[in-house]
């Protein structure tokens, strides 16, 4: 069916052939072509990797395959089993060791699986050293170790009761405030994971009426695990039924977070980071990130407090280097990445629900009038087919030239600002397509100023 290998990993469905699918010939070229790169990129000869999976079926397969093909490289392993991204980077520094792997396919359904790939600070990692990676998998040069220096495997079983601990010890995680509040959550972890893990942090941060929905880590997820507003009818559902005061879901590896307000209607994504940004900006004052691709209301409510606000280039690694840059105190993606570094600099879905929990129990309002409180956005995203010979960033030049006179950003494609509108023309890296992102005050408008930008951009074609 299909393999995707970039320079953030392998993913693909599993079975099929080699090459063409993530079959065992695959998770095990890959592997060994992380091992190989991580030995000449350290200063020791005694390396450490973590490994930790979603519950995805296909899991226990892929771990098993490439913990012992790292232990066939001489790498010591430490084996999480079933964790979240996360919980898996935070384990990395916290082992000390060289990397990490987590093997999920994220918001994939559960015919996919993947390899993504942290450095020793238990970040994702960069562009060029993908690029290394990639060339040492396609020229195969592993060499194994010997019998007497194959690595070793040891279990660590409390990685993510050690998560869940530093996230209640954070000095914005206000749990007192949290258990006077009296919230009643219903939780949905469509059986991977996050049903491990968010029940276990609510209940330690004062939850303590929490009704659980598909929180068996069973890999058998109950419906598309992309938490988007079509997929969990049943949750908001649920949460009016319940008539409880918030509706979480996560995705499989538990690094995005949703959330449904008590009228069973979605709080939005997009919104998930802005309500804890204004949180953050309310304890203390810096800068915020998110990518380019995200809503304005970020920068809306970080200006308003007399802050700054940064775009970068989409993809996580992108957020985290325009983070350190800028010292910004809050940042993330508008799929719902949460990213706090006085925790640790990746997405995350569990430090997000104890900021957000605190900041609704300081609000001390529905999620309802929260979400109305903010500046309001709405998306479209469409897109232009093209044909072999076009070149698309001359396209793109000439469309920040024709708006030359607007607020332009070229890091990643051609961003433009137009008012409180923006639209966003990035050419895809797996599509031949350009994507058109544009928002707006309401829902119609985004999608006529998509409609004008795509015809400008057909004639310039």
């Amino acid at each position: 069916m299909t393999l995707i290998k970039s320079i953030s990993g392998i993913r693909g469905t599993i079975g099929g052939s080699p090459g063409d699918n993530l079959t065992p010939i695959d998770a095990v070229q890959f592997a060994a072509a992380y091992g190989t790169w991580l030995k000449s990129v350290s200063n020791t000869d005694k390396l450490k990797v973590i490994v930790g999976r979603d519950a995805r079926l296909s899991g226990e397969m892929i771990s098993t395959l490439v913990i012992q093909t790292l232990v066939g490289l001489g790498i010591e392993v430490v084996d999480l089993g079933l964790s979240t991204t996360p919980t898996v980077e935070m384990a990395v520094p916290y082992h000390h060791a060289n990397g990490g792997i987590i093997l999920t396919a994220s918001h994939n359904p559960k015919q996919w699986n993947a390899l993504k790939l942290l450095n020793s600070k238990g970040e994702f990692i960069s562009g060029a050293e993908g690029e290394l990676l990639l060339k040492i998998a396609i020229e195969g040069s592993f060499v194994f170790a010997e019998v007497d220096d194959l690595g070793k495997v040891t279990q660590d079983t409390e990685a993510i009761e050690r998560h869940i601990e530093a996230i209640c010890k954070l000095s914005d995680v206000d749990i007192p405030a949290i258990k006077n509040a009296n919230f009643k959550v219903v939780v949905d972890a469509v059986n991977s994971t996050g049903g491990i893990s968010v029940p276990q942090l609510l209940r330690k941060l004062g939850v303590n009426d929490i009704i659980e929905m598909y929180c068996d880590p069973t890999g058998h997820f109950p419906h598309n695990p992309e938490p988007l507003k079509e997929h969990l009818v049943e949750l908001s559902d649920r949460v009016v039924s319940e008539k409880a005061h918030v509706g979480i879901t996560v995705d499989p590896d538990v690094d995005r977070l949703a959330l449904v307000n008590e009228d069973g209607f979605m709080f939005g994504e997009e919104y998930t980071l802005v309500a804890v940004s204004e949180y953050i900006l309310s304890k203390r004052k810096g800068a915020t990130v998110s990518n380019l691709s995200s809503t304005r209301a970020l920068r809306d409510i970080t200006e308003e407090v007399g802050c700054t606000y940064h775009a970068s280039a989409v993809g996580e690694v992108n957020v985290v280097v325009k983070m350190k840059e800028t010292n910004a105190v809050i940042g993330g993606e508008g799929n719902g990445g949460i990213i706090y570094p006085e925790l640790h600099y990746g997405r995350d879905s569990l430090v997000g629900i104890a900021l957000f929990l605190s900041h609704l129990a300081h609000k001390n309002m529905s999620m309802t009038a929260l979400r109305a409180s903010y500046p309001n956005y709405e998306m479209a995203k469409k897109k232009i087919d093209l044909t072999p010979g076009i070149d698309v960033d001359a396209i793109l030049e000439k469309m920040a030239k024709r708006y030359e006179n607007e607020e332009v950003d070229t890091v990643d494609g051609v961003k433009i600002y137009i008012g409180k509108e923006w639209v966003h023309l990035r050419k895809s890296n797996t599509e031949p397509i350009i994507r058109v992102y544009t928002e707006s005050k309401d829902a119609q408008a985004a999608s006529d100023l998509a409609d004008r930008i795509i015809t400008e951009i057909k004639e310039l074609i």
